[in-house]
C-alpha cells in the first residue's frame, strides 16, 4: 500500500509540508523496491534509501527545529528527543543483516517509517503553530 501525503498531514507551514511531502516519496520509493520482484538483490538499493533517509531528515529536523525555535515553541525539547531517536533508529540498522534478509529488512524499515509518518507527524508537528 502506498503512503499517501493527505490533507491531514498537513501543518500549514508551507517549507514544513513540502519537506513531509518528500519524507512520503522516499518511503514509497522503499515500498517500490519492496514490491519490485525484477531486482532480486535490493541491497544497494535498500543501504541507498537509509542514506538517503539520514541525510534528508537531518537537514529536514534542522530546518524543523529552527523553525519551533523562531517562535519560541515550549514542546520543541520533546522534538528534539523524537528526531535523535529516529537518526539513531536509521544508524542501527545493520547492513550485514539487511544483506542477508533483504525483504524483512525492507518490511522492518517500512514499518518503521509508518508508525513515523503517522505518528509522528500527525501527532507531534501537525500542533506546531504557524507563525
Amino acid at each position: 500500500m502506498k503512503y499517501e501525503f493527505t490533507p491531514d498531514f498537513y501543518t500549514g507551514i508551507e517549507n514544513i509540508d513540502k519537506e513531509h511531502a518528500r519524507l512520503f516519496e522516499i518511503t514509497n520509493n522503499a515500498y517500490d523496491l519492496l514490491t519490485n520482484d525484477f531486482i532480486p538483490d535490493k541491497y544497494d538499493q535498500i543501504s541507498s534509501i537509509l542514506e538517503e533517509l539520514r541525510e534528508y531528515t537531518k537537514t529536514h529536523f534542522a530546518h524543523e527545529e529552527a523553525y519551533m525555535e523562531s517562535i519560541s515553541y515550549r514542546k520543541i525539547w520533546s522534538q528534539k528527543i523524537q528526531h535523535a531517536g529516529f537518526i539513531k533508529k536509521l544508524d542501527s540498522y545493520d547492513l550485514k543483516k539487511i544483506d542477508d534478509t533483504q525483504r524483512d529488512s525492507l518490511l522492518e524499515i517500512l514499518d518503521f517509517l509508518a508508525k513515523w509518518l503517522f505518528g509522528h507527524i500527525k501527532g507531534m508537528d501537525c500542533k506546531i503553530p504557524k507563525n
